[in-house]
């Protein structure tokens, strides 16, 4: 259920792990996408744990005044400890309902740093988007060089023939948040998004 009255101005589905990771600044960054959405009339659409950097990017957005719409299956409830504080919290079935709910719910994707559930959700959108099921902007944000190996095979399969330049351009890639969702967000078409303020 709604807790405020406000519709937000866009949705940006984000992917991130349930662990906060070894370095600080992996929490750091949760934070800042967090707040930026927020502070940009924006909604986190994520999966719902209170854990990780998943908690701490839906704390950061819900302290700034943003709306957050969590999605977690039944048999992650206990496992990622359900955020009950957001402002909407669908608890499904299954991860298909989960990552279906969360890609009709976001008008953009970005990927922070997790692990193998982090990945398996960015490729299928990443994978959606090359078949045409959708045409939302991905963003990978690469700080600290966290996706550089990644990277770095994704341009090998290009290399091998694999993949096509046209596939990996389909990504956007930047070290720094903030310079990134801007871009996710006027790559979007959404209204106001070329007007958005540096904060």
């Amino acid at each position: 259920m709604d807790k405020v009255d406000r519709m937000p101005s866009f949705s940006i589905g984000v992917y991130c792990g349930s662990r906060p990771g070894a370095d600080p600044a992996w929490a750091e960054q949760a934070r800042s996408v967090g707040r930026w959405i927020a502070n940009h009339g924006g909604q986190v659409v994520y999966g719902g744990g209170h854990n990780g950097l998943m908690g701490i990017l839906a704390d950061a957005a819900l302290q700034a005044g943003g709306q957050v719409v969590g999605v977690i299956p039944k048999a992650l409830v206990d496992r990622e400890f359900a955020h009950r504080g957001c402002t909407e919290l669908h608890i499904v079935e299954t991860m298909h309902e989960r990552k279906r709910i969360m890609a009709e719910r976001a008008d953009a994707f970005l990927a922070l740093p997790g692990g193998i559930g982090t990945l398996e959700e960015f490729f299928e959108v990443w994978t959606w988007r090359q078949l045409g099921y959708h045409n939302k902007p991905i963003g990978l944000l690469n700080h600290l060089g966290f996706y550089s190996g990644l990277l770095s095979f994704l341009n090998h399969t290009v290399n091998q023939g694999f993949m096509g330049p046209w596939q990996m351009d389909l990504v956007k890639v930047d070290e720094a948040a903030e310079p990134l969702l801007r871009t996710l967000v006027q790559e979007a078409g959404l209204p106001g998004a070329t007007t958005l303020e540096q904060i």
